[in-house]
């Protein structure tokens, strides 16, 4: 059953007032940069199926569980990962390595962008943090294996993480390792979007008359609580 919890949550901001939009755009755009966002490229990809996926979302002659055919369903409805995710309530590392699955067995066609591959492989375990870099392009395999020898004779002792062997070569910087081991931590976590939880905006005569309620119900209420006092005293006089 397919929720579109994204869309009705983005369709809800959308009715809000220009000006308030853009200070949601840009407190957003201080925190987000898509160019250059690694968890962005992944959750905004629209994966599909071959032709082989489609047969066997249809057939289910595999006997996989439902997990994977409700992912290939999103995928032929042209679902991002994203909306996968929401939909399914999984964690971008689980939809990541039914992903990997899917492209592996031939059911989802394989991106034109390495890059997605090579993410999903890091989020889902598939790929070491050195791994992930060599698969980036940012090191070579004669700088993976130094970077494997230096935390071997130094890093390991000291209880570095791998890591900061490719950063005391000069390999990678501080900031490559902090971004891509974050958006690994992140994408362990599975994430609830309701919409209803969208504040509504009221009218002011509304907000108005909702004010005139509750002092006339806080106005009653007061009036019982004098009254109680009022009798517990009388009985009080007649003891």
């Amino acid at each position: 059953m397919q929720r579109n919890f994204l869309e009705k949550f983005l369709e809800k901001i959308s009715n809000f007032p220009s000006w308030i939009k853009e200070i949601i755009y840009i407190k957003l755009s201080k925190e987000v940069n898509p160019q250059g966002d690694l968890a962005y490229i992944f959750a905004v990809f629209k994966p599909s199926l071959t032709d082989k996926g489609k047969c066997e979302l249809n057939s289910r002659l595999s006997g996989f569980d439902n997990n994977i055919y409700n992912i290939f369903n999103y995928c032929d409805n042209n679902l991002s990962i994203s909306e996968i995710a929401l939909n399914t309530y999984m964690s971008l590392e689980e939809i990541a390595g039914y992903f990997l699955f899917g492209v592996d067995e031939g059911y989802i066609q394989l991106p034109d962008n390495s890059q997605i591959l090579n993410i999903a492989g890091f989020l889902a375990g598939k790929f070491r943090t050195g791994e992930y870099f060599l698969q980036d392009g940012a090191i070579s395999e004669q700088q993976l294996d130094d970077a494997v020898l230096n935390y071997e004779h130094r890093a390991k002792k000291n209880n570095k993480k791998f890591g900061q062997s490719l950063i005391e070569l000069g390999l990678i910087s501080d900031k490559q390792l902090k971004t891509i081991l974050s958006i690994k931590e992140i994408a362990k976590k599975r994430f609830i979007l309701d919409h209803n939880d969208i504040p509504k905006l009221t009218e002011a005569a509304d907000y108005e008359k909702r004010i005139k309620n509750l002092e006339e119900e806080n106005r009653k209420l007061r009036n019982r609580i004098n009254e109680l006092l009022n009798s517990n005293e009388k009985n009080a006089q007649y003891k």
